[in-house]
């Protein structure tokens, strides 16, 4: 054997040996082999909650109960009326009757413009209105006195027939003069300018003191009438077959909410279907009509819109919020009597008012998981907490939950609203 040789062998030994050692000494204390050489299984690690006890639940039930079926889009508030209100009359501007921002009713003084030049217009049209009075009295005399001489031969019918023409063209000068006054005392009225409707005023854009024009292109102000108020949005061509019968059969619920606002649904009726679809985008431009009398709905501004295209008494309904996402489509927790959990797989149609419809995988009755399923899987024990219970059998505090998919790991849809339609 040569050296080299030797010192190999030598090294084999050696780690053979230190196996060995590890085996017989070292794993045993490290848990990876049993005192008899055996390999043995490291310790099972206690999960998230271990088996500290049964997860707490609040709890709802699925009930039959009559739900609409709704066409949800977005709409904008318009105005039901807009007026740009205008001087009728040259003058300046002495006073203005409002605030901004005031609501009027219509016929309300809104401004004055100086009424001194109109009021001297009217006592000129009234002086030559006396004037021609006057002058046809006498034309009329003239005229008596006139037949009477001729009648009696001691004045030509030529005579007779210029002072008849007198007194005919004297009359329709006063009738003229009349009309002078009336078309003057119509200035002095222009001179003080009123609302034309029931409304909120806007910015004021000209000034007391300025100098106006009649029907200049600048407005003075502008009311709009929110009271009530329409709300104008587009739905897919699909539906207008059906939206016109249900037209054709009776009124059609509209609701509107404004995102953000907890306020209830506002309630208004189908008014207007335009008399042509939208070639561009293949839609149909629908409006409706709110009472508004909270003053709730301001023109401008977007809004959900709900179009109730029928009523389902039937239906099966859970909150909302007990519907979760999950890679194989909508589920919820139910409830079974021996306090397990259920992952059901179900159909879902849409939303209204806080419920969801389903169609397919609940019966009414069933008891589903309302919050706190973060922490639930399948054939999980549970235990159903009272609403002001914010404390979970195992000592954790309770709090918001986010979306969940099945099997426990939160969707990654989690923030995601799933609100009213």
């Amino acid at each position: 054997m040569s050296i080299k040789n030797a010192v190999i062998a030598l090294a084999a030994i050696g780690a053979l040996g230190t196996v060995y050692a590890y085996k017989d000494d070292i794993g045993p204390r490290l848990g990876l082999w049993g005192a008899d050489g055996k390999k043995e299984a490291p310790p099972a690690r206690a999960g998230r909650r271990g088996n500290s006890g049964p997860v707490a639940v609040t709890a709802g039930a699925a009930r039959r109960q009559s739900t609409p079926r709704l066409l949800a889009t977005i709409g904008t508030i318009q105005a039901f009326a807009t007026v740009n209100v205008k001087s009728r009359v040259d003058g300046q501007l002495f006073e203005a009757h409002f605030t901004e921002g005031q609501t009027v009713r219509k016929g309300d003084l809104l401004f004055r413009i100086d009424p001194r030049p109109f009021e001297v217009q009217l006592r000129q049209a009234q002086a030559s209105l006396a004037r021609d009075r006057a002058q046809m009295e006498k034309a009329r005399g003239d005229q008596t006195r006139y037949a009477s001489l001729v009648g009696k031969g001691f004045a030509s019918q030529q005579k007779y027939e210029e002072a008849r023409a007198a007194y005919a063209a004297i009359r329709e000068t006063l009738r003229a003069g009349e009309a002078a006054i009336e078309a003057a005392k119509l200035q002095l009225a222009y001179t003080e300018i009123r609302s034309p409707i029931d409304g909120r005023t806007g910015s004021l854009l000209v000034n007391t003191g300025n100098l106006v024009k009649a029907n200049d292109s600048g407005a003075l102000v502008v009311i709009t009438q929110v009271k009530p108020v329409h709300v104008v949005f587009s739905v897919p061509e699909a539906y207008l077959p059906g939206l016109k019968r249900l037209m054709a059969a009776g009124p059609v619920a509209v609701g509107v909410r404004v995102p953000g606002d907890k306020a209830p649904e506002k309630q208004g009726r189908l008014v207007f279907i335009n008399n042509a679809v939208d070639t561009a985008t293949g839609t149909i431009q629908l409006k409706a009509v709110f009472p508004n009398e909270d003053d709730g709905l301001t023109p401008g501004e977007f809004v959900n819109v709900a179009v109730t295209l029928e009523q389902r008494p039937e239906a099966v309904v859970v909150p909302s919020q007990a519907v979760q996402d999950g890679q194989r489509g909508a589920f919820v927790f139910v409830i079974r009597e021996n306090s397990t959990v259920d992952l059901r797989t179900v159909t879902v149609d849409d939303s209204a008012n806080g419920f969801t419809v389903v169609t397919k995988g609940l019966e009414p009755g069933e008891k589903i998981v309302l919050d706190g399923y973060l922490q639930l899987r399948p054939n999980a024990r549970v235990v159903i907490k009272t609403p002001g219970d914010t404390k979970s059998p195992g000592g954790r505090r309770g709090g918001g939950e986010r979306k969940r998919g099945e099997g426990g790991k939160p969707s990654a849809s989690a923030d995601a609203p799933r609100g009213d339609s």
